[in-house]
C-alpha cells in the first residue's frame, strides 16, 4: 500500500517545517522551513552546540549578527540533507521597516554565499507587513527570491502576486485557531476557515496566471493537509509528516490549476491597510505573530549572550 505522505507528493511539494535533522533525513521531505521558534528548539538540542559555540565566535559581540549566523549554520546543516531549499527568517523585529529587512536579508545571503552555498537554495522569510512586501519586490528584483509568511489575508496574498514574490505561506492553523475561539465551535475539512483561506488564495493566482508559488503552513490536523492535496506545497511539521507516512487510506487531489478563481485585485498602500483591518482575524494574528517571534527571537539571543 502506498502512504498518503507518498500520494501527497505525487500532487504537492512537501517540505519539512522544523529544524530537526533526524526527522528530516527520516522523512525527505524536498524544502524544509525555519523561523525564531524553530531555530530556539533547534538551539536546545546538543548536536547544535558547536554551532551556536561557532555562531558567537564569529559575531564580534553582534547578538544580532550571531542569531543570523546560526541560523543560516542550521541552514547549511538541513541543505546537506534535503534536494530544495531552506527558507531562513529575517529578525521579526524588523516587520515595518523595509530598509533595515532589505539589509538584514542582504546579510543572511551573504552569509549563506560565504559559506558556498548559491542563493538559488535559500528563501528569505519575511513578514507579510505592507513594509516587508516592499522589501521582498526590492530583493526578487535583485535575484534574492523570498517566502513572504504571517499571511491571514486576501489583500496580503494579492499584494504579494503583484510584488513577484517567489512564495507566500499562508498560516492554515492559526486561521483555525482563531474562527475555533471566537466562533466556539470546531471545524473540519472544506469547512475550515484556514482551508477555505488558502484555497481561494490558490484558485485567484491560477486563474490570473500569477507565478507566485501558495505553500499552505501552520498545519493543526491531516484534515486541514487532506483538504489541500494539490495546492503547490505545503510546508508540515514532523509530527504531522509522520502520521501521512504512517496511514495507507487513499487521499484524493482536491486542488488543481485547471480551477476558477476571482479577478485582478489591485492594491495601493491605502486600501492594502484599509483591507487588513477591516479583517479583525488577520489584524490580530499577524500582530500576534510578529510578537511571538521576536519574543523567541530575544530568547535565541539570551541563549546566545550567555555562551559568550
Amino acid at each position: 500500500m502506498t502512504s498518503k505522505l507518498d500520494q501527497l507528493k505525487q500532487y504537492t511539494t512537501v517540505v519539512a517545517d522544523t529544524g530537526d535533522l533526524d526527522a528530516i533525513v527520516r522523512l525527505k521531505p524536498v524544502d524544509a522551513t525555519t523561523n525564531p521558534s524553530l531555530l530556539l528548539k533547534a538551539a536546545a538540542m546538543p548536536r547544535y552546540a558547536e554551532l551556536l559555540d561557532g555562531a558567537v565566535a564569529g559575531s564580534q559581540g553582534d547578538l544580532g549578527l550571531a542569531c543570523d549566523r546560526f541560523g543560516v549554520a542550521v541552514g547549511q546543516e538541513i541543505l546537506k540533507v534535503i534536494p530544495g531549499r531552506i527558507s531562513t527568517e529575517v529578525d521579526a523585529r524588523l516587520s515595518f521597516d523595509t530598509n533595515a529587512t532589505l539589509r538584514r536579508a542582504e546579510r543572511l545571503i551573504g552569509l549563506y554565499e560565504q559559506a558556498g552555498i548559491g542563493r538559488e537554495r535559500v528563501l528569505i522569510k519575511i513578514a507579510s507587513t505592507w513594509e516587508g512586501i516592499r522589501a521582498a519586490e526590492q530583493l526578487e528584483r535583485a535575484g534574492v527570491q523570498t517566502n513572504l509568511t504571517l499571511l491571514f489575508n486576501f489583500a496580503q496574498a494579492a499584494a504579494c502576486a503583484d510584488a513577484g514574490v517567489f512564495l507566500i505561506s499562508p498560516f492554515v492553523g492559526r486561521i483555525y485557531d482563531w474562527y475555533k475561539k471566537a466562533e466556539g465551535r470546531d471545524f473540519c475539512g472544506a469547512d475550515d476557515p484556514g482551508v477555505q483561506s488558502v484555497s481561494r488564495i490558490y484558485r485567484y493566482y491560477k486563474a490570473n496566471g500569477y507565478k507566485t508559488v501558495v505553500m499552505g503552513a501552520s498545519f493543526r490536523n491531516l484534515g486541514q493537509i487532506e483538504a489541500l492535496a494539490g495546492c503547490d506545497r505545503l510546508t508540515i511539521s514532523p509530527e504531522l509528516l509522520q502520521q501521512l507516512a504512517d496511514d495507507q487510506a487513499p487521499l484524493d487531489r482536491k486542488l488543481s490549476p485547471g480551477a476558477q478563481g476571482e479577478e485582478r485585485l489591485v492594491l495601493d498602500e491605502a486600501h492594502f491597510r484599509w483591507q487588513l483591518n477591516d479583517d479583525a482575524m488577520a489584524t490580530e494574528k499577524l500582530a500576534e505573530g510578529i510578537r511571538l517571534f521576536a519574543r523567541d527571537q530575544e530568547k535565541l539571543e539570551a541563549l546566545l549572550a550567555a555562551r559568550r
